[in-house]
């Protein structure tokens, strides 16, 4: 097969005598770091995929992502385990930009997903589309939802080679790979347990709603909890509860508080040119109408930039917010 230029990189070193590949984590929680992943543990998660969406040696794949990341890896890795078809196109903003046939799976980042809406080779051609890297926003996942296709959110991350979970767009549950069993910690993080992998049990700081040991709902980061005299709160549920309402990136996080220990905290993103004072305005509305009372920012902060991550995550830092 003749691949990119781009990708001969990672084909070659899938093809030497090593029996792991050089990743990096994405440094969503910290500084991304170098770490080997075993040809093993991603080759078991590649026929998992490939036995969840019933991926052949007749099947086509499609991979507008970036060999350099692990959801790009593992598209490869997918194919070669099905001895099947892998279209790899440059990553853009406007994947499966010309007609290859019918594909049976593509795997994109949240921003490549508006231009599939209209996209008339999509609706015509493609069957399921798993999304990650990134939160979907609630507007988006909505008209995602009424597409022709079938789309999935994943959860996983690099150590565990790509995704352990799917959720339906449209619906709030993550269902258990293959192969794969969940329970919690005592601080109610999901813990991932497989044979199939050399890690064979993964502690998360991620905090869910534990439905059986094949299904959660995600709650939120647990080194993002803000207690708030003894109230606890999870940034990512409050950004739910603001989501498209606000035309600007924000976050919220938790910051000192003399009496409380905490409070929240909102930092929001908007050009330099903007008018703050009529964005402080319309964001403290919003937030008095749509958060729970306890919840409400003792502080919003205005700011030129949002620190994000390599391939465009929003990280909390605090100093965004002094």
């Amino acid at each position: 097969m003749d691949y990119p230029e781009e990708w001969r990189g990672f084909v070659n070193e899938w093809n030497n005598d090593n029996d792991y590949v050089m990743a990096h984590t994405s440094g969503s929680t910290g500084e991304p770091k170098e770490i080997r992943l075993l040809k093993s543990d991603m080759m078991s998660s590649a026929c998992a995929t490939n036995n969840r969406f019933g991926i052949t040696q007749d099947s086509r794949l499609l991979c507008p992502l970036s060999p350099n990341y692990i959801a790009g890896k593992m598209m490869m890795v997918r194919a070669i385990a099905a001895d099947c078809t892998l279209i790899a196109e440059h990553p853009s903003n406007e994947p499966l930009a010309d007609d290859y046939g019918t594909i049976d799976l593509m795997a994109v980042v949240p921003s490549q997903c508006a231009s599939l809406l209209n996209n008339d080779i999509a609706a015509s051609s493609l069957k399921n589309l798993i999304i990650g890297g990134a939160p979907l926003p609630a507007n988006l996942e909505k008209e995602l939802v009424e597409m022709p296709w079938r789309s999935y959110a994943t959860y996983g991350m690099t150590e565990t080679c790509s995704h352990v979970a799917l959720r339906k767009l449209g619906t709030s549950v993550y269902e258990a790979m293959p192969g794969i069993l969940f329970s919690q910690d005592e601080r109610d993080c999901l813990v991932i347990e497989s044979d199939l992998f050399s890690f064979k049990r993964l502690v998360t700081n991620d905090v869910v709603d534990l439905l059986d040991n094949r299904a959660f709902r995600w709650l939120g980061r647990h080194d993002n909890v803000i207690n708030s005299g003894g109230v606890k709160f999870h940034p990512e549920q409050l950004e739910k509860l603001l989501e498209g309402k606000l035309p600007f990136p924000f976050y919220f996080m938790g910051v000192p508080h003399e009496k409380w220990g905490q409070s929240v905290a909102m930092a929001i993103e908007a050009p330099a040119d903007s008018d703050a004072e009529s964005i402080m305005i319309e964001a403290t509305a919003i937030c008095r109408a749509c958060l729970p009372r306890y919840a409400f920012p003792t502080k919003i902060h205005i700011v030129d930039a949002l620190p994000r991550t390599a391939n465009g995550k929003l990280q909390r830092k605090e100093s965004m917010l002094k």
